[in-house]
């Protein structure tokens, strides 16, 4: 905390210089380690060219030391995916050096040069050596003919069945499912929702999708609940142009498109949505308990 007696402007002002200074050579640095892997000198790197960058930075970063090499090709495919998932929306195949630097995930891969990074750091870390495994672990899990494809049936043990997937196909499908607030996460939900391929949502699709929920929950013994309900609150939340189509810029403008995608397509998350008034009185009960002992 800083007080009046030992806030010093000047030092705080160097600290800033310093910082800047420091944060200025790194970026001039990295820019020009990626420029050696632009092949075609039009300052993009192409999925094959950040490939290549990655893996040369692999023994670099203490944190992935304990990776088997034959592991390598399935790690870097991971780690560029998330790259391209989020910098390259319109799949054009290649993604700006300015992008890459100006977002954080050089950051987070860069991060594993840290020896003592900790084990919740390692956790959140899409590219840390836990986090990919894990990854590819759900992966062979689920692909149970370990053919290296993921069937429509396969996948469905994972989330909303799809087509045919393969490794890379699959990690979009992770990513989307893990960072449902995001725009390019929403793009790609929005298109499976999007059975009819009309650009939006209607009622026939929400009720397409929520009948999975309901017949689970009556699987698990729980009462369905009524689509009418669940159809008026995501219409509610979501307020779009068209009272009768919601589309995804109407999802990403109401800022709920991960509370309605997960309603639609996530048992678990339905049911957190639907007793979240009682999960937040549960928790004030427990925090009021601390509070007295």
């Amino acid at each position: 905390m800083v007080t009046g007696n030992n806030f010093n402007p000047l030092i705080d002002l160097n600290n800033y210089i310093a910082f800047s200074c420091l944060l200025s050579v790194w970026l001039h640095q990295t820019r020009i380690g990626l420029s050696l892997y632009d092949v075609a000198g039009q300052g993009y790197l192409r999925e094959s060219d950040l490939e290549n960058y990655i893996l040369e930075l692999i023994p670099t970063l203490p944190q992935l030391d304990g990776l088997e090499k034959s592991f390598y090709s399935f790690y870097v495919c991971t780690a560029v995916r998330k790259f391209f998932f989020f910098l390259d929306p319109l799949r054009t195949g290649k993604i700006k050096i300015q992008d890459i630097l100006a977002c954080s995930f050089l950051d987070d891969l860069l991060e594993l040069r840290d020896e003592e990074l900790s084990k919740e750091s390692q956790e959140t870390n899409w590219f840390s050596a836990p986090s990919a495994l894990r990854v590819y672990g759900q992966y062979l899990n689920l692909d149970k003919d370990h053919n290296g494809m993921l069937s429509k049936e396969e996948l469905s043990r994972y989330g909303t069945a799809t087509m045919t997937n393969d490794y890379k196909t699959y990690l979009d499908f992770v990513l989307a499912l893990e960072n449902r607030k995001e725009p390019a996460a929403l793009q790609y939900i929005f298109k499976l929702l999007d059975i009819e391929n009309k650009g939006y949502l209607n009622v026939f699709s929400l009720n397409y999708f929520f009948r999975a929920i309901q017949e689970l929950m009556k699987i698990h013994g729980q009462d369905p609940v009524s689509f009418q309900d669940v159809k008026d609150e995501i219409f509610d939340m979501v307020k779009p142009k068209d009272p009768l189509k919601i589309s995804l810029q109407d999802l990403i403008n109401s800022n709920q498109g991960d509370t309605v995608t997960t309603i639609l397509i996530d048992l678990n998350g339905f049911w957190t949505y639907e007793n979240r008034e009682a999960l937040v009185a549960n928790d004030n009960e427990n925090s009021t308990d601390l509070d007295d002992t």
